[in-house]
């Protein structure tokens, strides 16, 4: 059902825990990728960051390699990062989660 003035997304988006760095010109700062699609990620971010909303960033994680995108929103500590349509940004998210990707699973107590 799709509520009127509403977005909605057409990617999947799983939680994981993949720690990289992310980059803008002279700006790095390390942070924890917390939600993955093929489309884009939040990243909790370690230390102060400023890259405004439309910015062209890279992040780097031994997991997914580099990934490069662009800033679509920040709030308190995380940024949202989409792909950039023409990388290859897709094709490594499919594979860390075919290959490597562990789902996370509560644990159950009585």
């Amino acid at each position: 059902m799709a509520v009127i003035g509403m977005k909605t997304r057409s990617a999947q988006r799983r939680k994981t825990r993949i720690y990289g760095t992310v980059k803008y010109y002279n700006q790095a700062a390390k942070g924890r990728i917390v939600d993955l699609s093929d489309t884009g990620l939040a990243l909790d971010l370690g230390s102060p960051f400023h890259a405004a909303t439309g910015s062209a960033v890279k992040i780097e994680t031994e997991e997914l390699g580099i990934l490069e995108g662009t800033v679509k929103w920040s709030h308190r500590g995380r940024l949202g990062i989409h792909f950039r349509p023409n990388s290859n940004a897709s094709a490594q998210v499919q594979s860390y989660f075919r290959f490597f990707h562990q789902e996370i699973r509560p644990v159950l107590t009585r």
